[in-house]
């Protein structure tokens, strides 16, 4: 197959609906848990924060497939708009059944280039979501959170995947319709959005104080077994399983994978050095 051709296009956008799993947040069923473990949940400093970023990035994604001419393609960008408002929902039960209180983040207007923001917002979920899924394996397999949370919230993790893939083909099939078809400045736009999202994300982490979120939240989630190396390993491990059951024909992104075995190799020539 062709990337870059018709059949390509319909390949990642029907994959992408026929994938979509059917459920209602208000049905989720939270579990009870012990009272230890629901304060560690309210003393997580990103909630706000995760829960606006989900509700602008369904509007931003759902505002932006009203503008698509292609009837499937259309489809396929609303879907995954309604799929970030039903994550928005999922995490308003969580926080509402938990009793965690969040800071109200005020409510950006819409930008008025749909498409440099569903760009903008895919390489951030294809960042983001590189290091989640590792993040989430870890907080299961430490015991950090119980299983049965995990399970409840697993939805969106999927759905993640899903949607980085689906990103992926289409910045891949647009480049190559609009002549941009050269690996070397395909690379070059690719850094340039991820070095975006890495500045976007440093902006929202830091707060009045000049404190990151990363350093509050790395309070709360230390182990004395997780190491740099073990940490990429395991989010480039979460990477290919999460990624494995989509078609393989599709593209994957491929930057923060190589970036992070990049790392690892840089890790590994340094074995007296314990980084921290």
């Amino acid at each position: 197959m062709r990337i870059g051709s018709d059949r390509h296009q319909a390949l990642y956008c029907e994959s992408f609906i026929a994938s979509h799993r059917a459920y209602e947040p208000d049905d989720v069923r939270w579990p009870d848990l012990p009272a230890e473990t629901v304060e560690r949940l309210r003393a997580l400093p990103f909630w706000g924060e995760a829960l606006g970023t989900e509700r602008e990035t369904g509007a931003k994604i759902t505002a932006y497939a009203a503008t698509v001419s292609d009837p499937l393609l259309r489809r396929a960008i609303a879907l995954q708009g309604a799929e970030e408002v039903r994550h928005a929902r999922l995490l308003e039960g969580l926080i509402r059944h938990y009793g965690i209180v969040t800071t109200p983040r005020l409510s950006c207007p819409l930008p008025t280039d749909l498409e440099q923001a569903f760009v903008d917002a895919g390489y951030g979920e294809c960042m983001d979501s590189f290091f989640a899924f590792g993040l989430f394996e870890i907080a299961g397999a430490s015991g950090f959170f119980p299983s049965s949370l995990l399970q409840a919230v697993e939805p969106i993790v999927d759905e993640e995947a899903r949607h980085i893939v689906f990103f992926a083909n289409w910045e891949a099939h647009q480049q190559l319709r609009r002549g941009r078809g050269i690996k070397v400045r395909r690379f070059a736009r690719a850094l340039r959005y991820y070095v975006r999202a890495v500045r976007r994300r440093l902006g929202v982490f830091r707060d009045a104080s000049g404190s990151g979120f990363t350093a509050g939240g790395a309070g709360h989630l230390q182990l004395a077994t997780l190491t740099p190396a073990s940490f990429l390993e395991t989010c480039l491990r979460e990477n290919a399983r999460r990624l494995a059951p989509l078609p393989p024909e599709l593209l994957r992104p491929r930057l923060m994978p190589a970036l992070a075995r990049a790392a690892l190799r840089a890790i590994r020539l340094s074995p007296g050095r314990r980084l921290r």
